[in-house]
C-alpha cells in the first residue's frame, strides 16, 4: 500500500507538471462557457433568464386575491398590481414600458368568457401561455354566480384525469386508490434527487475521462522502456493500484476545476442559486459512492488493457472497444427516462458496465427507490470490481513487460488463465 501511494503521488505530480494536462483542466469548462455565450449572443438572453412581467389587473369582480394566490403557486416572474385604470388610460404606459400587461376583468368577461389582455410591444414570449393559468379562478367565479353549492363546485372544478395502468399490474376488479396514487407519484422525484444525481454523474464522467489517460500512461512507459526500472523496486500490482489511485485524484481535480469555473457562470447567467439548496442532501453521498464505484470498475479495465498496448497510435479494435465502455449507459437514456421502472431500466441496472450510469439516472427520477434492485445491482458491481481488479492484475503483470506489438484477445485470455 505504501508503494502504491508513492506511485499515485508520482502520477499526480507528473501530470500536474504536464502542460497538456494543465491546459486540458481549463479548456473543457472554457469551451462550455464559450458555446453558451455564443448561444446567448446569437439567440438573445431569453434562453438564460426570463424577464419579470408587470401585470396590471383592472378587477371589477373581486377576484384579485385569488389571482395573486394562483400566480404565487406557479412561480411565474409576475409583478401583479391592482389598478382602476382601463386600457385607454394605460395605453401610453404600455407603449413606453416593456414587459407590461393589463388584464381587464368585468361583467362582460363573465358573460362572454373572453378576458381582455393588453400587452406592451416587448413582452415575455412565454406570457401568452402563462396567462392561461388564470382560467381556474375565473371559472370558479363563473360557477359561483350560477348558485352552485360548495360540493358541486368542488366536483366540477376537480375535472377528469386519466390514469394509465399496465394490464399486468391489474388485479381482478378495479384499481385501488392506493395504486392510482402510486401511479401519480411515480416519475420525476424533484430537485432533491435530480440535482445531486446530475452532480454525481458529472463527477463520474470527469473521473472516468481522466482515468482514460491510464491507457496512455502504461503504453508510454512501455514505449520509453522505463517499466523495468519501475518494477525493480515495486511489484506490478502496486504499480497498477498506484495508477488507479493517482488518476482518481486527478479526476477529482478535473471535476473541482470545472465546478469552480462553471458554477459561478451558471449562477450569473441562469439564476441557479436556488439549486444549491437541493445539492447538499443526504442522497448526495450515496450518489457519489456509486460514481466512485463506476470509476474503479473502468479504471481496472483501463489499466489492464493499457498494459497490452505497445503504442496508443496502434491501438487495436479490442482496445478501442474497451475505451467505449463508459459510454454504454447513454444507450439507456431513452428507456430509463420514459419508464424508470421498466424492463430495459432494470436490465441496465444489473449490467456492470452500465450499472453506475443507469442507477444514477433511475434514482434521480424515481420517487420510491427499489431497494431490492439497488442492493442486487451494488452486489454485482462490487463483485465485478473485485473480479476485474484481479484479472487486470494478471494482465498488467505480463503486458507491462511485453514490447513490440499489441496483445490479441487470445493472448490476454492465456495470461488470465495462467
Amino acid at each position: 500500500m505504501r508503494n502504491s501511494m508513492k506511485v499515485a503521488k508520482w502520477e499526480i505530480k507528473r501530470n500536474l507538471k504536464n502542460k497538456t494536462f494543465v491546459i486540458g483542466l481549463f479548456i473543457t469548462p472554457i469551451i462550455i462557457i464559450a458555446f453558451m455565450l455564443l448561444g446567448s449572443f446569437f439567440g438573445g438572453d431569453d434562453e438564460f433568464q426570463e424577464d419579470s412581467t408587470t401585470v396590471f389587473v383592472n378587477d371589477q369582480l373581486g377576484v384579485f386575491p385569488h389571482l395573486e394566490e394562483t400566480v404565487s403557486q406557479t412561480g411565474f416572474l409576475w409583478e401583479l398590481e391592482q389598478t382602476d385604470s382601463e386600457y385607454g388610460e394605460l395605453k401610453e404606459l404600455l407603449q413606453e414600458r416593456e414587459h407590461t400587461a393589463l388584464i381587464v376583468l368585468d361583467e362582460q368577461t363573465l358573460d362572454s368568457g373572453v378576458v381582455s389582455v393588453y400587452t406592451s410591444e416587448e413582452i415575455n414570449p412565454y406570457f401568452l401561455n402563462q396567462v392561461q393559468v388564470l382560467e381556474g379562478p375565473l371559472l370558479a367565479t363563473q360557477l359561483q354566480m350560477l348558485g352552485l353549492t360548495a360540493e358541486e363546485l368542488e366536483v366540477i372544478s376537480r375535472g377528469v384525469s386519466f390514469d394509465i395502468v399496465d394490464a399486468s399490474n391489474m388485479e381482478e376488479g378495479s384499481v385501488s386508490e392506493e395504486e392510482v396514487m402510486e401511479g401519480e407519484t411515480e416519475g420525476f422525484a424533484g430537485l432533491d434527487r435530480a440535482v445531486p444525481g446530475a452532480f454525481a454523474g458529472f463527477i463520474m464522467l470527469s473521473i472516468v475521462f481522466t482515468g482514460m489517460a491510464i491507457f496512455q500512461s502504461a503504453s508510454q512507459e512501455k514505449k520509453d522502456k522505463i517499466a523495468e526500472i519501475i518494477l525493480a523496486s515495486i511489484t506490478p500490482g502496486e504499480l497498477m493500484q498506484g495508477k488507479i489511485y493517482g488518476y482518481f485524484v486527478l479526476g477529482l481535480i478535473q471535476a473541482f476545476v470545472s465546478i469552480v469555473l462553471l458554477v459561478p457562470f451558471f449562477l450569473w447567467r441562469m439564476d441557479m442559486m436556488h439549486l444549491l439548496e437541493h445539492l447538499f442532501v443526504p442522497e448526495l453521498l450515496f450518489f457519489v459512492t456509486i460514481a466512485i464505484l463506476g470509476y474503479l470498475l473502468f479504471a481496472a479495465l483501463f489499466v489492464g488493457v493499457g498494459a497490452t498496448m505497445a503504442d496508443m497510435t496502434t491501438a487495436g479494435n479490442f482496445q478501442g472497444m474497451v475505451m467505449m465502455l463508459p459510454f454504454l449507459p447513454f444507450i439507456f437514456i431513452g428507456p430509463v427516462f420514459s419508464n424508470p421502472s421498466g424492463l430495459m431500466a432494470q436490465i441496465g441496472t444489473y449490467i456492470p458496465f452500465t450499472s453506475p450510469g443507469v442507477l444514477l439516472m433511475r434514482l434521480s427520477i424515481l420517487e420510491e427507490w427499489p431497494w431490492i434492485e439497488i442492493s442486487i445491482s451494488l452486489v454485482i458491481l462490487l463483485a465485478s470490481i473485485w473480479i476485474f481488479m484481479k484479472l487486470a492484475g494478471k494482465i498488467f503483470q505480463v503486458g507491462i513487460l511485453m514490447y513490440g506489438k499489441n496483445a490479441t484477445p487470445g493472448e490476454i485470455w492465456k495470461w488470465i488463465r495462467a
